[in-house]
Order: C-alpha cells, then structure tokens, then sequence
C-alpha cells in the first residue's frame, strides 16, 4: 500500500564534527553553521546541531549550560554510550552542554574521548609536548572511536529528549554511519523508522572517508552485522559513505564535483566511490554551496579591521578603500620583520600599480600549490611587472618550495610568504589583491573564490568541480587543462586584465552580482529543503 504521509518538515538535526566559530579545520564549519541558521528562520521548522565537546572549546565562555534530565529537572543530564573494543565491553559516559545560538540549539557532546583533544581531527603541538608519539599535525588514532561516540551519543540524546526528526542531516564520513545504525540496529531500528537521513560529502577524497581497515574493531564498536562490514568495504576498508548509499540521500557541494564523481575519471581520487555508489543505482545529488555575504562585505571594512572601506558592488565607488589595503598590506609586509600570528619570509615592493596575485589556504598539491609556483616563477622572469603573496601552510616539501623560491634574488620583492593562518591578514589579503589563485587539482565547491569575489578579488580558477561556477571573461578567469603550462597562460590573461581598468570593474560588478542572485543560503537552502522531503519520502517508502 503506497503511503500518503505528507512530507512537511518540522525538525532537522545536523551531526558535524565542526561547526561556525566553536570548532573548525576548513570551510565545513561555515557551511554547517551558515546553512543550519538560514534554516532556522523558517516558521515551524526547528533546527538542531550536535558537536563533540572537545578540549579547546570552553562551553560557559561560550554561552552554553548544562543540560538537565527531561525526567528530573534539578540534576544534570548524564548518560552512557557502548562502545566495546571486540569482546571487551565498554561504556563511555557522556555530559551535555546546550545553548541557542542564530535560532539553532546547539548541543556539545562532553566525553573524555573528546575533552583530550587539542584540535579537530589532528594531534597539536600542544599533544606533542605531552606525550611524543602524538606528532603535530597526525590524525587522531581513536578517529573511527571519536566519530562513533558522536553518532552514538547523538541518537540517544535524540531518545532521551523523545526527540523524533524528520531527517538526521550528517555531515561528512565522520556522521555518514547514522543512516545504518538507525537502519540495522535493533532500539534505534523501531524510534527512528520514521526518520530519513540526507549525507552530505564536502570531500570525497582519499583519506576523507573515516573508513576502516580492522573489520573485528568496527563489528565490536558498531555492533554491525558482519555482512554489512563486509559488503560495503572500497579497497578492503569499510566505508561509511558506501554503506550509506543504501539507506541515505547522498549529496556533494557542488553539483559538477556530483557528476566528475560519478561521470569521469576524477573518480579516481575518491578511490572509486562515485562509481562504486552508480553501481549500486546511488545517483549522487549536487548542491553548490552557499555563502553570506554580509560577513565579508567590505563596505564594512573597517568593522572588519580592515585600514579602509569600499564597495565592489557599487558603480560609482571608484574602489579607493581597496587601494588603501593594498597600500598597507604592501607597507606592511615590505619595512616590518615580523607580522603579528604569522611568519614572514620574502617581501613585497610599496608599488600599489603593481598587480597583487594572492593564494590563501592550505599549501598541498591537491591545492595546485605546485603548479602555481611553477607558473608564478615563469611569469616573473618574463614580465616586469606582478607581486605575490600566499598565506597558509601545509607540507615540509611544500613549504620549503616555497620558501626557496621566496629566497631567490631575481624575485626579490616580489613574493612574500606568510606562514600561518590570521582570518584578520586574510581579511586584508583578499581586500588588497587584484587576483586570486585557485589552482586546484580537484575542488568539491571552493569558498574562496566567493570571497574573493566579495572583496572585488578576480579569481583565476581551475575549472573543476564547484569552481566552474565562475563564468569565465564575466566573474573570473578560468582554465581547463589542469596543468602550469595552462595556469601561466591564465595569470598572462590575468596581467593584460588589469590594463583594461573598464573590463575589471565590469568583472567586479557582475561577480557580486551573481553571488547575491544565486548563492546566498537563502536560495542554496531551498535546495537541501528539496534533499530533505527526497530523505523523508524514501524512508516512508521503506514503511510502505
């Protein structure tokens, strides 16, 4: 008998390891936040969002309470999870922390698993120091532990509250095993037979998945039956997102990274997961991310500790506040030895009418660092004319390419690499460039170019996956070939651009113009709305 339930949507819960200003390794932080807020000012739709309590984060700083027992008002809420290592049986007991924040209630997961961690999913220098074989920067060893106990802790605080959602939004492979343990395990299977579940993958990389090599360890951490272990494994790891595929909507950030995946050989980089879903019949969906832009408005430049303000989206602002930051950026960077939270190598001249060329981000290859250095150096031995700045960091190799290349005499002046990350230089970084580097291998969306875009920063982009958003000659410079030889011609389009003082601004105008018509979360979340009613009518489908 087929169903007639209606599908109107009254409560989401988010699971992410990461969320806005509380905890955050890259742009998933703001997506989660950004999208469950946008949500949230819906009538009569509530919005929740679980996190881990980890060590870093100081919930009463932050505005968060104690939850207290839904059965006995004047004590706190404690509970424990099962989390048996094989045969020995395990119970790990948890605390919550509550508060509401931008219309979404917020839950902190507090566990000592959590509580001992320095940063998100990586060991810190910090970790080091007390014991030595935690090396900075080196993912957690308890990593599928960590992710279980969230998932777990969530579903029961879920049944603790009588909390009954419509869908479970699980963001990423650390959250993407809900779907099969309210599917497959016996309590979660009956409480949750009404709720539907949308995976989102904002990377679908090798090395993303959270899968595991150790089928024993996962059956006794999951209480999994072995065939779903076995039968869900991508090169003999079980893979939360395979498994997923049978129970979940599954989305990407962008819906061409959606079809690279399931379409072209970019696939390869996932370790087949694209193809391995298409297989099965799992067509992934594609929803390109959104973006605020009132948060990096530079007509707020001043708020935002930036020297000057200016407006790219105004026709007759003339764009005087963004010589001024890129006057100071260059002052900056030229007569002073150190730079506040970063390290500062190499310098810039004080020429505000030489183009600025910027990278920001993490300095790996996946990012195309290596070929912009290659095609960076080339175009400086045959023009005059350019600077570049790049603030991040990354790899030993990477970062002494750079650096060696920041050394040499022939390009003094005209590179400089800050090492480090400060949102308030980046703020500065992308007010003061003229162009902005994205020469990504593979991008599942790209944020940068968005805010690059905002700052009236050209992107100069890859075209691939989320990045072929940019219209390339209209809001950026784009390229095909995915290669130095490709980026250089690009960065010569670039410097022949920014002789044409009418056509840039024109590029300027029509970018944030085409941010604001089509990106804003208040258009994308109508997208995941979509997804959400997808999500709920396959689970009362299931029913039927």
């Amino acid at each position: 008998m087929k169903s007639t339930e209606k599908t109107q949507l009254n409560n989401i819960w988010m699971l992410s390891r990461e969320y806005g200003e509380l905890a955050g390794a890259g742009g998933v932080k703001d997506v989660v936040c950004q999208l469950a807020e946008a949500l949230a000012v819906i009538p009569g739709l509530a919005v929740r969002a679980v996190l881990p309590c980890y060590g870093f984060i100081r919930p009463v700083q932050n505005g968060f309470v104690p939850l207290m027992d839904p059965l006995d008002s004047s004590r706190e809420l404690f509970f424990d999870v099962d989390m048996n290592y094989g045969l020995e049986e395990r119970r790990e007991r948890c605390r919550v922390w509550t508060a509401t924040s931008g219309g979404v209630v917020l839950y902190l997961i507090e566990a000592d698993r959590f509580v001992e961690k320095a940063g998100v999913y990586t060991y810190s220098d910090k970790d080091s120091g007390w014991e030595s074989w935690k090396k900075s920067g080196m993912g957690h060893y308890d990593y599928f532990a960590m992710n279980l106990l969230l998932q777990k802790s969530s579903l029961e605080l879920m049944m603790l509250l009588g909390e009954t959602p419509d869908v479970i939004h699980c963001h990423d492979g650390h959250t993407a095993l809900v779907p099969t343990l309210i599917h497959e395990c016996q309590g979660w299977r009956s409480y949750f037979r009404r709720t539907g579940c949308l995976v989102t993958i904002h990377n679908a990389g090798m090395g993303y998945h959270q899968e595991i090599a150790d089928l024993p360890f996962a059956h006794g951490l999951t209480g999994l039956p072995w065939q779903t272990l076995s039968e869900n494994r991508l090169s003999g790891k079980f893979d939360p997102f395979l498994a997923a595929g049978r129970y979940a909507v599954l989305n990407t950030v962008s819906e061409n990274y959606a079809r690279e995946l399931q379409e072209t050989e970019a696939d390869n980089a996932t370790d087949g997961l694209g193809h391995a879903l298409l297989e099965r019949g799992v067509n992934l969906e594609g929803v390109t991310n959104g973006i605020c832009p009132d948060f990096f408005n530079p007509a707020n430049g001043t708020e935002m500790g930036l020297p000057a303000s200016y407006n790219p989206a105004d026709k007759k602002d003339e764009l005087a506040g963004k010589r001024t930051c890129k006057e100071h950026l260059l002052k900056l960077v030229a007569t002073e030895t150190e730079v506040e939270g970063v390290e500062l190598y190499g310098s810039l001249e004080k020429d505000s009418m030489e183009p600025l060329f910027a990278f920001i981000g993490r300095l790996s290859e996946q990012k195309g660092v290596d070929h912009f250095l290659l095609a960076i150096e080339q175009l400086f031995a045959e023009y005059e004319h350019g600077q570049a700045v790049i603030l991040g960091t990354g790899g030993e190799s990477m970062e002494a390419a750079i650096l060696s290349l920041a050394a040499k005499k022939s390009l003094h002046g005209r590179i400089c690499f800050l090492r480090g990350f400060s949102s308030k230089l980046a703020n500065l970084i992308y007010a003061a460039g003229d162009f902005f580097v994205i020469p990504s291998r593979y991008e599942p969306c790209g944020l940068t170019d968005y805010i690059a875009q905002l700052f009236g920063n050209i992107p100069v982009v890859h075209h691939v996956g989320g990045l072929v958003k940019v219209e390339d000659g209209r809001t950026g410079i784009a390229y095909q070939d995915g290669s130095a030889e490709a980026l250089h011609k690009a960065l010569e389009r670039s410097l022949r651009l920014f002789e044409d003082k009418n056509t840039l601004r024109s590029m300027q105008l029509a970018a944030v113009e085409e941010i604001r018509k089509k990106y804003t979360w208040d258009v994308v979340k109508k997208q995941y709305l979509k997804l959400y009613n997808m999500a709920k009518e396959q689970r009362a489908k299931e029913r039927s």
